[in-house]
C-alpha cells in the first residue's frame, strides 16, 4: 500500500477556477461555456454537489440569474460546504484521510446507548454532502471525555494496512494530563500488563497469558502541590492505557471517577491528546500535527514550574 513516489493530494486553493461573467445569462449555459473540458453530467454534479459559488454564495440552480461583472468560483477538489462544529474540528484532509480534533464528551464512535452523535457519524456526513457514497473507516480510537487529535480514512484497503502496521506507520503520539497527586519521580517509564474486567475496567496483572503490555512514559511539566500537568507519551495503545498507569502510580487523572479520581475540578476528564506525527501511507510524508494544552490544565497546576 505504501508508495513513496505518489503525492498526497491537499485540499487548498489551487483547486478553485475562478471567472467573470461578461454579460447577462442564466448559471448552466454560463458553466458549460467556461467549463469546456467537462461534461454536461459532470457539470450538473458540480451545481448538486455545492462545488459553485456565485458572488461568494453558494447555490445549486440551475437558472441562477447571472448579470455582468458576477464572479461565479468553481471548487473542482471538493464542495463549498463550510464545516462548522462545536465538538470536532477538521485539522487535515485529504483524498486519502482526514485528521481531527476532538473534544471531551463526544465519542469516537457509536456504542449501544448512542448511534448518532459521534464523531465518526459527523465527519462521514460532512463527506457525504460533498458525495453520498463517500466511506469512512476508523483507525483508533480516543476515548469519549478524552479530547485532542483522532484520524480516520477514506478507505478500507487503507484502514486495514493501518491496523496490520500501526507501529511502522505512527512514530508519536503525546499526551499531556492534570493528576490529583504528584509523582514521587519527575519523570519515569512504566511497563504491566494490562487486563480487563468483567466490570469493563482495565488493570495491570501478572499474568502473562492474560495481559498485554502497555508501555507509558511521562514527565512532570508544572504542579502546585494539590495538581499536577503532566506530559505523557505512548509506546503502545492499550485501552485507557494512560488512566490505569496513572492510577496505579497514585495519581489518579483528575476528573477520572472510573479510575479512582476525587475530584472533578474541570468538569471533565483532564487527558487531552496534544500530538500525533505518523508517516502518510500513500506519500511516505512525515505528518506531524499538535494542540495547545488546554487553559484548564496550566491553571489548575500552576504555581511552582518543575524544569
Amino acid at each position: 500500500m505504501r508508495q513513496p513516489g505518489h503525492k498526497s493530494y491537499r485540499i487548498n486553493s489551487d483547486n478553485v477556477r475562478s471567472f467573470k461573467v461578461p454579460q447577462e445569462n442564466t448559471l448552466l449555459p454560463f458553466l458549460l461555456q467556461v467549463l469546456k473540458d467537462k461534461n454536461r453530467t459532470e457539470v450538473k454534479n458540480l451545481l448538486k454537489y455545492r462545488h459553485v459559488a456565485v458572488k461568494g454564495k453558494v447555490v445549486s440552480q440551475y437558472d441562477t440569474p447571472l448579470q455582468p461583472g458576477d464572479s461565479v468560483d468553481v471548487n473542482l477538489g471538493r464542495s463549498f460546504i463550510r464545516f462548522n462544529n462545536p465538538q470536532i474540528r477538521i485539522i487535515y484532509e485529504d483524498e486519502w484521510l482526514i485528521v481531527t480534533e476532538k473534544s471531551s464528551g463526544l465519542l469516537s464512535v457509536a456504542n449501544e446507548k448512542h448511534r448518532d452523535n459521534n464523531a465518526f457519524n459527523i465527519i462521514l456526513d460532512y463527506l457525504r454532502c460533498d458525495n453520498p457514497e463517500a466511506e469512512l473507516y476508523v483507525c483508533h480510537r480516543l476515548d469519549q471525555y478524552t479530547s485532542g487529535i483522532l484520524m480516520f480514512v477514506k478507505n478500507r484497503e487503507l484502514q486495514q494496512e493501518l491496523r496490520e502496521n500501526w507501529d511502522f506507520y505512527v512514530k508519536e503520539r503525546r499526551y499531556v494530563c492534570v493528576t490529583e497527586r504528584v509523582p514521587e519521580k519527575p519523570e519515569d517509564e512504566i511497563r504491566s500488563l494490562l487486563t480487563e474486567n468483567d466490570r469493563l475496567q482495565v488493570h495491570s496483572t501478572n499474568d502473562k497469558d492474560e495481559g498485554h503490555l502497555a508501555i507509558t512514559r511521562y514527565k512532570l511539566l508544572q504542579s502546585n502541590g494539590r495538581f499536577a500537568l503532566i506530559d505523557v507519551e505512548i509506546f503502545t495503545g492499550k485501552k485507557n492505557q494512560i488512566r490505569v498507569h496513572m492510577t496505579e502510580m497514585g495519581c489518579p487523572i483528575a476528573g477520572d471517577l472510573k479510575y479512582g479520581a476525587e475530584t472533578n475540578p474541570a468538569h471533565r476528564l483532564m487527558l487531552h491528546n496534544y500530538r500525533f506525527c505518523f508517516i502518510h501511507p500513500i506519500s511516505g510524508e512525515l505528518m506531524e500535527f499538535q494542540l495547545g494544552i488546554p487553559q484548564a490544565f496550566r491553571r489548575l497546576t500552576q504555581s511552582r514550574t518543575v524544569k
